[in-house]
């Protein structure tokens, strides 16, 4: 038998390999009952004050739709210098590769092995010293009856697609904690700007009682109320504009920097737009779209792979070998048909007893597989807890927006009207007192009311799933797991 045909008898026998043991992986069905608001909802609209569009999809950029250059490019710089992302990435680049390399146990191995000899054989054959040149092609293949390697493959290309949705949910995390991030930090400078305005506020009325009690028509008390008052306006500052710069050492970190090296863009809540319509995935569609739960539905798969992984081990398992040794004498010589032979050898083996250890592998594998499902179904029910408290938050949200703009607005017209009366003479200083605290209160609620809306439309995002699948750079593309794609080479692992 020729090389030639040796070598395409074997390759052929790759193609008689039986089912694969072991279950074949389904995704889970999703509960059709499953959904975001309670049956007494009659829209997710309704429900949440908000207009929402139903069944649409959501932006590969959704943070753009908030309109804001600087904040773009904050996240052009997260994206490309995060290194949160850039472990991901090379964590998800060794998954690729890991399951490339399992991979090719699916082909037959060739080796080649040479020697060279100087014997000097005088004493026993008086052929004197010569030297023997050897060369030992061999081919080698284990026959893949029951599925066991195809499955353990099948295991490493689910763990490379989980490893490519964990990265998918890091690029998640690290955009939507940059873009609330942002929205505080532009919350933190509304509330500043407010508290300074209260305090000029304050000072204009303490001067008016400096003045008051040189003339005679105020009290030395009143002074010192609004001294007091007008301190205590003073010492909330201190606590906003370190909240203004713990989220800017925030923003530093996300986008690479050292705290030394950001320099802030000041975002204002006036500098962003709230989307008109928020886009509503079908519940059907979330189980397709969240990363963590394709990452579990990912090892719930690999479980699955190892089932059959742990039930081929205790079946036979055949290998197929054939080699070709030539040795000579003279180099010349070496690959003439008189010093060629052949050999092809089958070999059976058969596990008997290994004190338990292969069925107990397999129950291990089973066990693992209930664990992994019981992870999947929790994956799930997170996902649409996410999106119903992102729905239910911007309900309220609205809500109390609408409330704290009234309540400012009645404040704000209470304290001119007091602080009007209080200089005629009409009302009593108490009655300042009571209207600035009221205003205050108001004016600072309402500014964290404005960020919340913002705050929980970035949360509707991310609950969705961030809309990797309209990204044409997403991370799930960059998962190669096809051993037929990447065949290995003749003359071994290169780069």
């Amino acid at each position: 038998m020729t090389p030639a045909r040796l070598v395409s008898l074997l390759l052929s026998v790759t193609m008689l390999a039986g089912c694969a043991v072991g279950p074949d992986f389904e995704r889970p069905p999703l509960d059709p009952g499953a959904g975001y608001l309670g049956s007494g909802d009659a829209s997710a609209g309704r429900a949440t004050g908000t207009s929402l569009a139903y069944g649409a999809d959501v932006p590969g950029r959704w943070w753009e739709l908030f309109r804001n250059k600087d904040l773009d490019a904050l996240m052009k710089r997260a994206i490309e210098s995060n290194p949160d992302l850039d472990a991901a990435r090379a964590t998800l680049k060794q998954a690729n590769e890991t399951a490339l390399a399992e991979g090719g146990a699916l082909f037959p191995s060739f080796s080649l092995s040479s020697n060279a000899a100087r014997t000097d054989s005088t004493g026993s054959t008086n052929i004197g010293i010569y030297t023997l040149y050897s060369v030992t092609p061999s081919l080698s293949y284990p026959l893949d009856i029951f599925g066991g390697t195809r499955r353990s493959v099948e295991a490493a290309k689910a763990s490379a697609e989980a490893q490519a949705f964990t990265a998918e949910a890091t690029y998640l995390t690290v955009t939507s904690s940059l873009a609330q991030a942002v929205i505080q930090e532009a919350s933190y400078r509304e509330q500043i700007a407010a508290s300074q305005e209260i305090i000029s506020s304050y000072k204009e009325l303490l001067g008016v009682l400096n003045n008051q009690v040189n003339v005679g028509t105020s009290t030395r008390a009143n002074v010192l109320q609004q001294q007091a008052a007008l301190a205590q306006a003073q010492a909330s500052l201190p606590a906003l504009q370190k909240a203004l710069a713990l989220q800017q050492n925030t923003i530093a970190a996300l986008v690479g920097d050292f705290p030394n090296q950001y320099a802030s863009r000041k975002f204002r809540i006036a500098g962003l737009q709230l989307p008109h319509a928020l886009p509503l995935s079908i519940p059907s569609a979330l189980v397709e779209q969240r990363p963590d739960i394709r990452s579990a539905e990912a090892q719930l798969h690999r479980a699955s792979a190892e089932i059959g992984v742990a039930t081929a081990a205790m079946l036979p398992q055949l290998t197929l070998s054939a080699s070709l040794p030539t040795s000579a004498a003279d180099l010349g010589d070496l690959f003439a048909s008189s010093t060629t032979g052949w050999s092809i050898a089958a070999g059976l083996a058969q596990p008997i007893f290994k004190g338990g250890t292969l069925v107990h592998n397999k129950r291990a594998a089973e066990a693992a597989y209930e664990a992994a499902f019981a992870n999947y179904r929790s994956t799930v029910l997170a996902a649409f807890k996410d999106v119903a408290n992102a729905l239910r938050a911007l309900q309220h949200d609205r809500q109390a927006l609408a409330g704290y703009l009234a309540a400012e607005k009645a404040a704000k017209e209470s304290l001119d009207l007091t602080q009007t009366l209080f200089k005629a003479g009409t009302v009593s200083y108490t009655d300042v007192l009571s209207s600035q605290s009221t205003y205050q209160s108001a004016r600072l609620a309402r500014a964290s009311a404005e960020a919340s809306r913002y705050l929980d439309a970035v949360a509707l995002f991310q609950a969705l799933g961030g809309g990797w699948w309209n990204r044409p750079d997403n991370l799930v593309a960059l998962a190669n797991t096809d051993p037929q794609k990447t065949m290995p080479s003749v003359s071994g692992d290169k780069k």
